[in-house]
């Protein structure tokens, strides 16, 4: 692998609307991302992606942008982002902003413009499609729930989305629509931009006869995905981006890769692939239920550890991927994969580690680092995710009662990653003056920053030196570039793995279980480089016996 500027980088996702609010309207906004910029390097960040800032209706929390040149009033300036780019800069810390280029708003210029002339220019910069024998052009079901088109009224045809009605479908097989994109994307980057988290790209390519696929569920329809995965030659499409944009300015990429076929990893992520790096989702993938979340399963243990050691080693001497715990997308992490005897703060600490020293990019969403969960909601009317309120009717439909359908909602709801973040034990969590876009988790007075900032032995404090330590002078490269070996598969409920580069070797040991476990390791000279509940030394042996909800961080000396 050739060695890159951000291979030795820790990222931190802000979803800026809930980080901080300085002018207490209840949004968080630029200027309290640059009031934090100290805060995060004190933690050991170094890559800063901010979700979508731009110019949006929010039908979609920003991921409808109406202008990709404008930032959002509600954030703050243009002037603004410019001063945390530079703030940044003074910082040696990296800004990588939301690219959503699979689609747009329905407010954008260029859809007004197509809807005003169907037959017309702007009209090719959309899927604009007429219908078959008095129906939409394809049985396709959005993202979001419902047929992925939408009549325009007046006319015999159909628009397509992907997501919800609002979120109109860019047609990249529009050389002048593409000229666009590259043009905006150079745009950013010329102006101090890092590089990129891509949204939903694999969308971007579809096969143009948008065949009928078999109904796969009650509402008539089928998951679009069947034609997502169907479509080939988005290699192309990608590669051409790369190149007309990315690699210009050595920009760091991250995209959002679902329905990848298993030898395209190399494609994507390797040493000439489209992206730098790209999302493991291996084991979110486990929590999909067949018709939603309704009928989606819990995780398993063995289940969940096969799918992140398997993406690991299949990654192995290709590239790096982004390993995430939880994102924007999904609810709080420690509520989906600890159980519930393993949800204090040796647990939090435990996942935390075997998340951050596998290969690749770590990435550490807003609040991860002190242990944020899900939030109990009373109704649905305090959830604003659309995607939660489509599945918390579809739940109803289902048979659900409306307490089975809430249950559902707060243990998938993409709003328990939105709370706004926990800064201290004043009012709305230090939050904002004014009322939260969103509610706040009342367990803020016990989880926030300002109560861990100097515990020692906090959730804070432990992140600070787990990424201290995946990033020292001395055991850095191990991690970086060491090799993943997965450990102790024999044992249930251990997820154990060695890191190992040259003549170094580390291994990771977590025991998952409710009850005590013994590891016999492989020599008696070794060291406790960090553990979670304060060993310091090993004892004489062979033997090591992990606790409930232990995790050791061994170096074996030569």
């Amino acid at each position: 692998m050739k060695k890159q500027w951000w291979h030795n980088k820790i990222a931190y996702q802000i979803y800026p609307k809930s980080f901080n609010d300085t002018n207490g309207d209840g949004i968080g906004d630029i200027r309290g991302i640059i009031e934090k910029l100290d805060y995060l390097k004190e933690l050991g960040i170094d890559i800063i992606w901010i979700s979508p800032i731009y110019k949006s209706p929010f039908v979609d929390q920003g991921y409808d942008i109406s202008d990709y040149y404008s930032i959002a009033k509600a954030f703050g300036t243009m002037e603004e982002f410019e001063e945390l780019l530079a703030k940044a800069k003074k910082r040696n810390m990296y800004i990588v902003m939301d690219l959503v280029i699979n689609h747009c708003s329905n407010e954008h210029e260029w859809f007004q413009k197509a809807l005003s002339e169907p037959d017309g220019e702007y009209a090719g910069y959309f899927y604009f499609e007429k219908g078959k024998n008095g129906n939409p052009p394809s049985n396709y079901r959005s993202y979001f729930g419902g047929s992925v088109w939408e009549p325009i009224e007046g006319t015999d045809k159909y628009y397509l989305h992907s997501f919800a009605k609002e979120q109109p479908d860019l047609n990249w097989n529009n050389p002048k629509l593409k000229k666009e994109l590259f043009k905006m994307i150079n745009w950013w980057l010329d102006k101090g931009l890092a590089g990129f988290r891509i949204d939903a790209i694999m969308n971007i390519k579809k096969n143009l006869d948008f065949p009928d696929y078999q109904v796969d569920g009650n509402d008539g329809l089928t998951s679009i995905t069947k034609m997502i995965e169907e479509s080939s030659g988005i290699g192309d499409m990608l590669q051409e981006m790369k190149h007309e944009t990315f690699e210009k300015y050595d920009a760091f990429t991250v995209a959002e890769v679902f329905n990848m076929r298993e030898d395209e990893v190399e494609d994507f992520i390797g040493d000439d692939g489209h992206f730098s790096t790209m999302f493991d989702f291996s084991a979110h993938s486990l929590t999909f239920g067949e018709h939603g979340w309704y009928d989606s399963k819990p995780i398993e243990f063995n289940s969940w550890r096969s799918a992140i050691f398997e993406s690991q080693t299949r990654c192995q001497g290709i590239g790096f991927l982004a390993n995430i715990i939880e994102n924007h997308d999904e609810p709080r992490g420690i509520c989906r994969y600890l159980p519930e005897y393993a949800l204090n703060d040796a647990g939090v600490k435990m996942l935390g580690t075997t998340s951050v020293l596998l290969r690749g990019i770590p990435f550490i969403y807003q609040g991860q680092e002190i242990g944020m969960r899900n939030c109990h909601m009373q109704n649905i009317e305090e959830y604003n995710d659309i995607d939660t309120k489509n599945q918390y009717y579809s739940a109803l439909k289902a048979g659900l009662s409306n307490e089975e359908a809430l249950d559902v909602c707060y243990v998938n709801s993409r709003d328990n990653a939105r709370t706004p973040m926990q800064w201290s034990m004043e009012k709305n969590a230090g939050f904002s003056e004014g009322n939260p876009w969103l509610k706040v988790n009342p367990n803020y007075l016990q989880i926030n920053v300002e109560a861990q900032i100097n515990d020692e032995n906090s959730i804070l404090k432990y992140y600070q030196k787990l990424i201290s330590l995946r990033k020292s002078e001395e055991y850095g490269e191990v991690f970086i570039y060491g090799d993943f070996c997965p450990a102790y598969l024999d044992k249930d409920k251990v997820y154990a793995f060695y890191r190992k580069l040259n003549d170094k070797k580390i291994l990771v040991a977590a025991n998952f279980g409710q009850d005590d476990v013994a590891l016999e390791l492989e020599k008696e000279n070794k060291e406790v480089l960090l553990s979670n509940m304060g060993r310091k030394s090993l004892p004489f042996g062979t033997t090591l016996t992990l606790k409930s909800c232990e995790v050791v961080v061994v170096l074996y000396l030569k």
